[in-house]
């Protein structure tokens, strides 16, 4: 079977939209499939000019970026692009399907492509396009670009062949929407477990660059947008060192947020227990999880966050990393409260403080939660099993075994 996945863009950037590629791709490459991936215009990484380009052993071919433009001429020229690259490919790769994921764009390019070529086409909704775009700061809910792009979204999982998720929370809402139940699979997010071995001990030399040695280190790691909640955790640091005196928050990565965090901290009287170590590269991360006690992943009460699935509680729950979360339905899907993890109450600093001092207070239940954790990994996240899910339904529209 030839998969052609139409994609917004993949490695070699790095995101957790290009991870969950990876690892949906080498999957199904290690089942015998034949794979492949296109990206469209928003893929802005500079590219080697070979067609297709091979990143990590994955073949993309790239659509040209379309003359510039204003919202919403820009989004047109990049649908119009996209189409007019995916015909080409379709001729020159003779797909049995096409794999579209999110955003919207994305489905509405490959559409009408997909019924004048003959194909069928998998929709594959990782967020709604309107609910990141709450979270990312640029629009806000029930504004009118937001109830059209909604529809847009609806009208994509409607005219699908069929339609996969990545948590219940986002099948929930598109059955609300009147999509048929049967129509829709949950492909959940997953983590590659090659990757992840026995974690490597505490990197002493980092540590003492940090100024952490010795500390209770609470840590995030990842991108700093406004509804990851940093600026809660940050706000929660007094709480826990009046009840925790060796706390140290260490803080990884960057995005929108950093200024206004910094600034938080700044005016903070946790401030000198409080590290911005900047954003590192992919290849140096383990070292700076290799430092951290607790994973804190304090998301904010959304729409976005009730129904999207996060990968990165997955990634350290792998590590065997202890986690704690905010109560939010997309981490209820993957954390179960004092087995796997700890939930706390969301948009609350003083609940997360007390959740952190719990924890921490409490060492002897540490092992027990990252076997727990790492458990329910290998048996509920593994992409190595995780992606046979998507075997019927390619079958199904493909009339292939």
């Amino acid at each position: 079977m030839r998969i052609l996945h139409v994609l917004d863009h993949s490695l070699p950037m790095h995101s957790g939209y290009t991870f969950r590629t990876r690892a949906i791709l080498k999957a199904q490459i290690a089942l015998g499939w034949q794979v492949a991936g296109l990206t469209g215009a928003r893929h802005t990484h500079a590219v080697t000019g070979a067609v297709p380009e091979v990143v990590d052993g994955l073949a993309f071919f790239r659509t040209p970026a379309p003359a510039p433009a204003r919202s919403p001429l820009r989004e047109w020229r990049e649908i119009r692009a996209l189409a007019r690259r995916l015909d080409a490919v379709i001729d020159a790769w003779r797909p049995d399907l096409l794999h579209v994921h999110s955003p919207v764009l994305n489905a509405l390019a490959a559409m009408r492509v997909a019924r004048r070529q003959g194909l069928p086409l998998l929709y594959e909704i990782r967020a709604f396009w309107e609910d990141a775009a709450v979270g990312n700061g640029t629009d806000r809910e029930g504004s009118a670009r937001y109830r059209a792009t909604k529809l847009l979204e609806t009208y994509a999982a409607r005219r699908a062949d069929a339609v996969a998720v990545i948590c219940e929370g986002l099948r929930g809402d598109l059955i609300a929407r009147g999509i048929a139940a049967e129509k829709i699979m949950v492909s959940p997010n997953g983590v590659d477990l090659d990757l992840f071995g026995d974690p490597p001990p505490p990197d002493a030399a980092l540590a003492a660059e940090l100024g952490i040695g010795g500390r209770e280190v609470v840590g995030f790691i990842g991108s700093f947008y406004d509804y990851e909640g940093l600026d809660d955790l940050i706000a929660a640091m007094p709480a826990l060192l009046a009840a925790r005196p060796d706390a140290h928050l260490l803080l990884v990565g960057g995005g929108p947020m950093e200024p206004a965090l910094r600034a938080q901290v700044a005016a903070s009287p946790a401030a000198a227990r409080i590290t911005f170590a900047g954003r590192v590269p992919h290849d140096q991360v383990e070292r700076y999880y290799s430092l951290v006690d607790v994973l804190a992943y304090p998301r904010k009460a959304m729409r976005l966050t009730d129904l999207v699935t996060p990968l990165k509680p997955l990634e350290a729950m792998a590590q065997r990393r202890l986690v704690a979360a905010s109560n939010v339905g997309g981490h209820r899907e993957l954390i179960e409260d004092g087995v796997t993890g700890t939930l706390f109450p969301p948009d609350d600093p003083t609940a997360l403080a007390a959740a952190l001092a719990t924890l921490f207070a409490d060492r002897a239940i540490w092992q027990n939660r990252r076997d727990a954790g790492r458990a329910f990994v290998e048996r509920a996240r593994n992409w190595s099993s995780n992606v046979s899910r998507y075997a019927p339904v390619y079958s199904a529209l493909t009339g292939q075994g």
